[in-house]
């Protein structure tokens, strides 16, 4: 870890607690594990029906997502001021909330952030929670270790076909950002073969698979590589994007050479296991610098 990055979470430590608002998946318990490693006090608040019992290893509290009220006055009781939003969350269908008073009142705020993409969307939660003064924090505060730094993070370093890839990928990428399409792509020799939309990287990467096995991608052994940023504009406090396990799962089945992220904008789950899994199957994951245009 950079000295920068060690100070930045002194800081944060030092103006007290932080409420993790926790999905689903393991990322909520990894943040947690390397925030508390770095002396951060943390209360997990797990979303009912989405958040694993894994969180209840910490400081935790539960709320239904509609219970909006119940969890600023969870935060005001345990005075509680900054707040992380941590893990994957679905699209909810908003005749389906059990809503309570507190979010009854802000109705009207919360259907105009559910029109529009899942920028939109996540920006519109963000001034909710900041109009009740509330500071929202990234991960990348809590939990710096987990990100992509520049640089070779495991693996054969890229040749200058893969490497040439990645920043097609990159120029793709952020072309299509003013669009709220995904954050990621997968590219071989400067060809788009499939990018991110609704699906999910995993699915995506699933489809690039079917594109080899039916024929519609006719390559020779392995080729392309998985390429991943931000969106230009994207709040990174509530929507870094991620690889793990799964997604290098996904590049194998898809026959891929290796990935491709932003440098240090970009989080590794389940680091250990991820990178276990690149070395046994010769993938690489390397980061790259995005340009500050870009961002």
């Amino acid at each position: 870890m950079s000295d920068e990055k060690a100070g930045k979470g002194a800081a944060a430590s030092s103006q007290g607690a932080v409420a993790i608002v926790c999905g689903s998946g393991g990322f909520p318990t990894s943040v947690a594990a390397e925030a508390t490693a770095r002396g951060q006090s943390i209360l997990l608040v797990g979303l009912k029906g989405i958040a694993g019992p894994e969180i209840e290893a910490f400081p935790h509290e539960w709320v239904h997502l509609g219970e909006m009220g119940g969890l600023f006055k969870l935060l005001e009781t345990r005075n509680i001021k900054r707040i992380a939003f941590v893990g994957a969350l679905k699209r909810p269908d908003l005749s389906d909330l059990r809503l309570d008073w507190g979010a009854v009142k802000r109705l009207p705020d919360i259907a105009r952030a559910f029109k529009g993409g899942d920028d939109h969307i996540l920006k519109g939660i963000l001034r909710l929670f900041e109009a009740e003064g509330l500071e929202v924090v990234g991960v990348d505060a809590l939990a710096p270790a987990l990100l992509v730094d520049g640089g070779l993070l495991v693996g054969t370093a890229p040749d200058a076909q893969a490497l040439g890839d990645i920043q097609f990928g990159f120029s793709v990428l952020t072309a299509m950002a003013p669009f709220d399409t995904g954050q990621a792509a997968v590219i071989a020799n400067n060809r788009v073969i499939a990018i991110e939309a609704a699906e999910g990287t995993d699915a995506m990467l699933e489809r690039v698979a079917a594109l080899r096995a039916s024929g519609r991608w006719k390559v020779k052994g392995r080729a392309g590589v998985l390429v991943k940023i931000p969106k230009k504009g994207q709040d990174l406090r509530v929507d870094l994007p991620a690889i793990g396990p799964t997604t290098l799962q996904g590049c194998v089945k898809a026959g891929l050479v290796g990935v491709g992220v932003a440098a240090g904008r970009v989080l590794v789950l389940d680091r250990e296991q991820t990178l276990v899994f690149a070395r046994q199957n010769n993938l690489f994951i390397q980061g790259i610098a995005q340009e500050s245009s870009d961002s």
